[in-house]
Order: C-alpha cells, then sequence, then structure tokens
C-alpha cells in the first residue's frame, strides 16, 4: 500500500458494503453503490489498474428468521435477493468487476483458511460466557432472536447492536432484561463455551492504523473511542445452523459470527475476479497480500466493523490493511427516513419503471452534499438539480454547440485549439483527479460540471453566430467541440450511459469507457452527425404526479399494517414519523423563564467510552461553557468550530459519562440537526 497521489504503480481494489440478501433496494441502498462505481471507474481513467467488487451478504440471523417466516431455508430467501440485486445494479450502471456472495465455495473456504490462520497465530481462544436461551424454544438465542435493554445506554436494543439508543455493538450476554423474538418470553443467560479473536492484543496498530487511514474524516474520527479506550475482544462464533461453520471438528454446532465471513467477502470476489481475468490482467494476490492500495466505500452505520475488525483480522492473517474508507451519510426522503415497513421510499424498480434514466439519480447522489453528509431527496430537489444543472448547464452547452458545428462545418473545422480552453480543459482535469485524492465523488462530478459552465460562457462571450466565416470562427467552434469531447470523457464515471451518446455524437472510435483523461485533448472527429439531446426537462406535473403516487402509497399500506410498527434493516436509520404535538400549553411567562442564548462552538471532542456523547466548548458572550451533546455520530466534530448554535444557558448541571454539563444545545430529530441563526447574531444574543 502505498499514501501517493493516484494513480499509483500498486493495483487498487475498489470494495461496496455488502448490501444484506433481506429485502429490495431503493434509492437509499443506492447511495454508496453508485458512489463506489463512479470511483473506481474515475481511478480507472486517471490510469490506475483497479478492480472493483461486491458481493451479496447472506448469512446472520434476520435472514434466518425472515427465512422461517415464509417457509423457506436461508439459502433459498438470500439467493433470490442476491439474484435480484445482480440484476439491478447494471440497471443503474453500476458494473462490479465481480459480484459474489458471502456462501459460496471461494468465501467459504477463505474464511476457514483466515480463522484457522488466526487460530495458529495465538489469536483465538475460548471462553465461557452467558448466551441467552429460550426455554420454552429449547432454543439459543443469537443476535436478533432476543432483545432487550443496552447496558451502555438504557434503550430497547436488539441482540447484538443498540438500533434505537447509543448504536454501540453489543456482543452476546450483554443485553439485560433479555427477551425471545421465537416465543416472546423472557429468556434465561445459560453459559456457554465461544470463541473470540484477542483484537485487544492489536490496539496499538489499531491507533497507528486509524492515524494513517485515508477517506472521509468520519470514518478516522468515530472509531477512536473504541480503539482508544478499553478495547474489548471479540466474539467470532454464533449458536446457529444458517452460516460458516467454525472450522475444526466438533464444531458443527457453531457458525462463524457474519462479520468475520462478510469483509472476507471482499478478497474472495478480488480471486474470482482474478480467476475470471487471469492474473496477467490483475493479480489479487499481489493486490491484498502484497501492495494493494484498497479503498472501502460504505455506510457510516458499519464504520467500526471496517475500521475496528476488519484491520484487525487482516493484520494478524498477513493481509494488506485498507488504504482508504469511504464512508457516507444517511439519505432521507422529503426530510424523513426511508421506512420499507410503511411503503415510504423511491424503490429503485420504480425509478427505472417511471422512465428516469440512471444518469439523473447517479449525478444527484454523487453531487448533493459531500459524501459523509446525509443528503435529503425529493421529486422537487431532483427536478431541480436536473432541470438546473443537466439540462441548463451541461445538455444546454453540448447541444447548441455540436448542432452548430455540425450544421456550419459538419463536424470540427480545421483550426487549432486555443491556448485559453487548452488550459481551461487540464484545469478540469486536475480537479478531477483532485477529486478523486481527496476521496470525493461529488467533486468528480462538478469538475466537468465547472467545465460545461465554462463552455457556455466562452460561446456565449464569442458569439459565434454573429462571425463572419474566417479564422476566429473556426477557432471558436473548435475551441467548443474539444470540450465537448472533453466532457465526455471527464463526466463518464458519473453518467456513463450519457457520456457514451456524446462520444458516439462526437464520431469517436471505440468506447469511451476505454480512455483516460489525456483523451480529453485528443483531436476531435472531423465529421460528425447532428448531435441528440442527452437531457430532458422534467415538468412539475411530472413531480406533483409522483408526489401523488408516494403519498396514495404510503396511506395504503398504513392501513394494511396499522397495527405493524416495526422497521427493517435501512441503512437510514432515522426517526420516520413526527412526534405528535403536545396536548398540554405553557403560558408565555413560562417559556420566559427559558435564558436561550447565541452561542459559538470553540472546540469539540468525543467522550471516551460514550458513543454518542460529545464534550463542546460554547462561547455564549459573557462566558465559556462546557456542554455535553449527543451529536458525536451525527455530526463531523472537526468541522464543527465556528459554527452558531442555541444554547439552554439556565438548564440545572448535569454530569454524563463523568463529565460535567452546564446547559443544553438545540437540535432538531434524531439525526441532531443543529439550530443555528440566519444572520451572524454575536454569542449571548438572547433569543425571544
Amino acid at each position: 500500500m502505498s499514501h501517493e497521489d493516484f494513480p499509483t504503480e500498486n493495483p487498487a481494489v475498489v470494495t461496496c458494503g455488502l448490501p444484506y440478501a433481506n429485502g429490495d433496494l431503493h434509492i437509499g441502498h443506492l447511495r454508496t453503490y453508485v458512489g463506489g462505481d463512479i470511483y473506481s471507474r474515475a481511478l480507472k481513467r486517471l490510469g490506475q489498474e483497479t478492480a472493483f467488487v461486491s458481493g451479496s451478504d447472506m448469512h446472520g440471523t434476520p435472514v434466518a428468521v425472515n427465512a422461517e417466516k415464509e417457509g423457506v431455508t436461508p439459502e433459498e430467501f438470500a439467493l433470490r435477493h442476491h439474484e435480484t440485486y445482480q440484476e439491478t445494479f447494471p440497471k443503474f450502471d453500476v458494473e462490479f468487476d465481480n459480484y459474489g456472495h458471502t456462501h459460496d465455495e471461494t468465501n467459504t473456504e477463505l474464511t476457514k483458511e483466515i480463522v484457522r490462520t488466526l487460530e495458529a497465530e495465538g489469536y483465538v481462544y475460548e471462553k465461557e460466557i452467558p448466551i441467552a436461551y429460550d426455554p420454552d424454544a429449547d432454543q439459543w438465542l443469537p443476535d436478533r432472536y432476543v432483545e432487550g435493554t443496552c447496558p451502555y445506554c438504557g434503550e430497547h436494543a436488539r441482540g447484538d447492536e443498540c438500533d434505537e439508543g447509543c448504536g454501540r455493538h453489543l456482543e452476546p450476554g450483554e443485553i439485560e432484561a433479555p427477551v425471545s423474538t421465537i416465543t416472546g418470553n423472557a429468556a434465561e443467560y445459560r453459559d456457554r463455551s465461544h470463541r473470540f479473536f484477542r483484537v485487544s492484543e492489536l490496539q496499538e496498530y489499531l491507533g497507528e492504523f486509524l492515524d494513517r487511514l485515508e477517506g472521509t474524516s468520519n470514518a478516522q474520527n468515530q472509531p477512536r473511542e473504541w480503539v482508544e479506550g478499553e478495547l474489548q475482544d471479540w466474539c467470532i462464533t454464533r449458536d446457529m445452523d444458517w452460516g460458516i461453520d467454525y472450522p475444526g471438528e466438533n464444531e458443527d454446532d457453531l457458525v462463524l459470527y457474519v462479520w468475520v465471513d462478510a469483509p472476507i467477502e471482499y478478497i474472495s470476489s478480488t480471486k474470482q475476479y482474478t480467476e475470471r481475468v487471469g492474473a496477467d490482467v490483475f493479480d489479487w494476490e499481489e493486490a491484498w497480500r502484497e501492495d494493494g492500495d484498497v479503498v472501502h466505500i460504505i455506510g457510516r452505520d458499519i464504520i467500526q466493523h471496517h475500521t475496528v475488525f476488519w484491520p484487525a483480522m487482516l493484520r494478524a492473517t498477513g493481509y494488506v490493511e485498507p488504504r482508504a474508507v469511504m464512508a457516507s451519510g444517511f439519505i432521507t426522503l422529503n426530510g424523513k427516513g426511508f421506512s420499507t415497513s410503511r411503503n415510504r421510499a423511491v424503490w429503485a424498480d420504480e425509478y427505472l419503471e417511471e422512465g428516469f434514466d440512471p444518469a439523473l439519480i447517479r449525478y444527484y447522489l454523487a453531487t448533493n452534499g459531500g459524501f459523509q453528509q446525509d443528503v435529503d431527496f425529493s421529486w422537487e430537489k431532483f427536478r431541480d438539480r436536473v432541470n438546473n444543472e443537466l439540462v441548463g448547464t451541461v445538455g444546454n452547452f453540448l447541444y447548441r454547440s455540436l448542432l452548430f458545428a455540425h450544421r456550419e462545418y459538419e463536424g470540427t473545422p480545421d483550426a487549432d485549439l486555443s491556448e485559453e480552453v487548452r488550459d481551461r480543459i487540464e484545469g478540469a482535469i486536475d480537479d478531477f483527479a483532485a477529486g478523486v485524492n481527496d476521496y470525493s465523488v461529488r467533486e468528480v462530478g462538478n469538475a466537468v460540471v465547472r467545465l460545461a459552465q465554462f463552455g457556455n460562457e466562452y460561446i456565449q462571450q464569442h458569439e459565434p453566430w454573429k462571425l463572419d466565416d474566417g479564422a476566429e470562427k473556426r477557432q471558436v467552434i473548435r475551441d467548443c467541440v474539444q470540450i465537448a469531447k472533453a466532457v465526455a470523457v471527464l463526466f463518464e464515471p458519473v453518467a456513463p450511459g450519457k457520456a457514451e451518446l456524446l462520444w458516439d455524437d462526437l464520431n469517436e472510435d471505440g468506447t469511451v469507457h476505454d480512455v483516460g483523461v489525456a483523451a480529453a485533448l485528443d483531436a476531435p472527429a472531423a465529421s460528425f452527425d447532428e448531435p441528440s439531446e442527452l437531457f430532458d426537462k422534467i415538468a412539475d406535473e411530472r413531480v406533483e404526479e409522483l408526489n401523488e403516487k408516494l403519498e396514495s402509497r404510503v396511506a395504503a399500506t398504513a392501513e394494511e399494517t396499522e397495527s405493524d410498527e416495526s422497521d427493517d434493516e435501512s441503512e437510514a436509520d432515522v426517526t420516520d414519523e413526527l412526534e405528535p404535538l403536545l396536548e398540554d400549553r405553557i403560558g408565555f411567562e413560562e417559556f420566559q423563564e427559558l435564558d436561550l442564548r447565541v452561542g459559538e462552538i470553540l472546540d469539540a471532542e468525543g467522550i471516551e467510552g460514550a458513543d454518542k456523547l460529545a464534550k463542546l466548548t460554547v462561547d455564549i458572550g459573557v462566558e465559556e461553557r462546557q456542554i455535553v451533546a449527543g451529536i458525536k455520530q451525527l455530526h463531523d466534530l472537526e468541522d464543527l468550530p465556528g459554527k452558531k448554535v442555541v444554547v439552554v444557558a439556565n438548564l440545572e448541571q448535569a454530569e454524563l459519562f463523568g463529565v460535567e454539563s452546564n446547559g443544553m444545545v438545540l437540535a432538531a430529530g434524531e439525526q441532531a440537526d443543529l439550530l443555528t441563526t440566519h444572520d451572524d447574531a454575536e454569542p449571548g444574543t438572547r433569543v425571544k
């Protein structure tokens, strides 16, 4: 692995977090897969040898539970979803070099080999621990078969994760007041022998690893509380039938925890790619055992697994550590979380059935905010981005310039490229490369839009339609055709289908998918036909129709499932319904007793041992206050200094996790949207 700018001499592997084979895909799920596809294409465009791989996550208790409900085997259930994902991703131009699954022979054998290596290196030990047991069902209760109370924050939690509270990973036996999800009865704890991975022995290494890890800052900062605190060893076995059997004799009654075999699929999928194309095209062993540049693109809810457990396994067994982890924010819908149980989602197949091109949603997901930020989707916002940027900027420049070139010269006029335009295209290439090296798919897309915007300004400034048919006119049109070709080359990662159409319109040889960034400055074809219009406007009436469909579908589902309040494993783990208004009112005098002040955050740092809590130093004008806020997993703490907030200044002092809190920072919703000021109110200003 290197830390040189891309492209490097090393083979690169780009992976996406494995989709869990447990439900249909919606556009919220697509963010990391579209982001991974864009990033891998951009790397290849720079000349980086790259394999883009993923696969379906087939194991774990949710698959077993839902398969049982349907009366099918877990393998049948998971394979059905796996095959659907295989069919769906290419429809959004997400083209993996290899897409496998965790239950196939390659991953099964490689997982067992890695676990045997962990044992041989002394990283695995056996220990008796309390495991939840349902005496009525006569069954052990791993992970999602048991629910109860989180021992860290007191919220309701599932057996392996505090999904409604602090978000902490829970080990077997930790959950309090356990209840069986099979019978609904109280469970009891019984001692049971399990295998543990000595993650604690790698604590020093993991701290150094985080120091050199690249990618998004949340992936580097969020896991520090685990690595810098009292790092616990990791139980790697479960009492289940569905999964990969623990290797060795007399271990048929235990399977490996799903988070052991799931990330190993990254290696297995790369190995399958090599087996298909040959090591001379891509050598998986060089990438994973010698000096590969591995980039993981994931949702932020699985940062811990990819920055603590996974690199520890790789280190202990002699594999290459990840160079970078890019962790995305969540997608909301009209300001609320996606809810698959309530059918409030824009489903992947629904998007396509409505006749929208994949390029539109790819562009929206890639450029609507930084990758680690939460992004809200609405049909109105989607329409505006398409109409203003893709139609009004990119499409407008391409069509008007190429149509003019075709009508006046039947293609590219005989003229040299101007230095001004050459410099501008070279600048766009530099911006594109900077986006790759900053792990910003947004910048990869924006670099091209800015180039098209320059093209619009250039043609408008020179007004070739007013020029006589001479050298100046030919120069302007030659420049515009070159810009159009550069757009085709640089926009391919974001909109591969549209870039190929543009490439064909330009009458270029071969396919745009095979060229590098240098092709942006190669001379365009001498002749080409009348161009096509790449993007169409979305009408306001169309948006109204789509909103009506969504609202009626949600309403119909609510009637059908009125008594079912549970949600599935949606990646957007946010509150999806507004709380009802309180019936009890307070008087104005009671409200005036609240001392609300404008504050400015001066410093923010996580509290050791607390998953959600951060310690803030806030300037409230008359003094600086230390305030504890539950925002650590929802905000980049390093970005908070300088941000204006609203503070309850006369709240009683409290102590949280041993840290004094003197006030409260106001925030909206489960995503802790911090309340701030519209204009530049000074710290200490009273909020009335």
